[in-house]
């Protein structure tokens, strides 16, 4: 019997299906391949001149050593200040710990809660990652359906049916990848009306598009609408998205003394503290002009009405206007069924993206990815031409259909 040198907990994960997704796109652009790829959640924009200038500063003052564990004290003092002026959100300094991305926040706080078959509520469609954290840290992701008819959003009645007494954290990501999807203030109160009656349930809140948001509003906290909550709440960020500052991998937590201190305990054998100079450029980013977040948002929001249009004249697709994100969660049940020109049958939303790279060379992810069905997504943190481009064939692609 050949036993396996990977441990389980690797074993029973899959790659994130968005990075497989580009790795495709890209071995068939190397091999000659017009290809227009619209999977990459990644701001086209180069990070604000301002934010790189206080990065150099800091080299040439050599701050390139070691940091405290859980930050500068001036970037936990400029988060902390960020929450109070966005969200309303007071915390002290110790209770705020700087790492390095968001997405290894979030596997560190389910490796320092989650024991053996520990449940996590995941409202679907997710963000492709999620479960699979989960699950790499021994518990068991809970994905609840929420369809495009309660506008892709966690009721209070779902969430009270989806509670046992396994569950450990409730999920929320608001506006949403895939969906854009965003919350409001009443919506958070009928999830916290549920939450209070079971107090072995957290709650972990993934901000990272809270300022990509279309309708000029501020994007509500969950805890502004349930403060009494906040010792069961994670509050976790990045200035990836906001920013335009994904290769810096610079992200934040906050939250409760001793949940911050096992973050501190568990990095400090792991990443160890984020880097030194993103730690500095992410001072300036948010002490400093914002007036890029709000430049980046209109030209996100004009693409994303341009490409609505151009979606929703193709018969077969459709999709609604997401509050916020840089994503079109596009459903094609219109198409599912039908017969490609080379006679095979469509019949699940994979086949469909499957026949759109094959045909035309347009990279998509499949609903299956994010856990609801038929659907795609589609990004439009890229040019307005390449989103031209990819909706002219998308078009002759479903044309072509039987």
């Amino acid at each position: 019997m050949t036993t396996s040198r990977i441990a389980a907990r690797v074993q029973r994960i899959k790659p994130s299906p968005s990075s497989s997704a580009s790795d495709r796109a890209n071995e068939l652009r190397r091999q000659g391949k017009s290809i227009v790829n619209l999977v990459v959640g990644e701001p086209d924009f180069d990070t604000p001149q301002h934010i790189r200038q206080a990065a150099a500063a800091a080299m040439d003052r050599g701050e390139t050593r070691y940091t405290l564990m859980a930050g500068t004290v001036k970037l936990r003092e400029a988060i902390a200040a960020k929450l109070l002026r966005d969200s309303r959100l007071s915390y002290a300094i110790d209770e705020i710990m700087a790492t390095a991305g968001g997405k290894n926040t979030i596997y560190t706080a389910f490796a320092i809660t989650l024991a053996q078959g520990d449940e996590v509520i995941v409202p679907a469609p997710y963000w492709v990652s999620y479960p699979d954290m989960v699950l790499a840290c021994d518990g068991q992701p809970v994905p609840v359906a929420c369809p495009e008819a309660n506008g892709f959003k966690l009721t209070g009645a779902q969430l009270a049916a989806a509670i046992t007494p396994r569950t450990r954290w409730l999920l929320l990501n608001s506006p949403s990848n895939p969906t854009g999807a965003a919350y409001t203030v009443e919506e958070y109160r009928a999830l916290a009306d549920v939450l209070v009656r079971h107090p072995q349930v957290m709650v972990m809140t993934d901000d990272i598009y809270e300022h990509i948001r279309y309708d000029g509003q501020r994007t509500p906290h969950f805890l502004e609408a349930a403060p009494e909550l906040r010792e069961r709440t994670l509050v976790i960020n990045s200035l990836s998205k906001t920013y335009a500052m994904t290769g810096w991998r610079i992200s934040y937590v906050a939250g409760p003394r001793d949940l911050i201190k096992a973050f501190d305990t568990m990095l400090s054998q792991s990443t160890g503290n984020p880097c030194s100079i993103s730690q500095a450029a992410a001072v300036e980013a948010l002490n400093g002009d914002q007036s890029f977040v709000a430049h980046s948002v209109e030209i996100y929001k004009q693409r994303r009405d341009a490409t609505l249009a151009r979606i929703n004249a193709i018969p077969g697709l459709s999709c609604l206007p997401p509050a916020g994100a840089f994503y079109l969660y596009i459903n094609c049940a219109g198409l599912i069924g039908k017969t490609t020109p080379q006679g095979r049958t469509l019949a699940e939303d994979g086949d469909l993206v499957m026949y759109l790279l094959e045909s035309e060379g347009v990279a998509l992810v499949a609903g299956t990815a994010y856990g609801l069905s038929p659907f795609f997504r589609m990004s439009i943190a890229t040019s307005i031409d390449i989103l031209e481009e990819g909706c002219t064939r998308i078009a002759r692609a479903v044309a072509a259909l039987q």
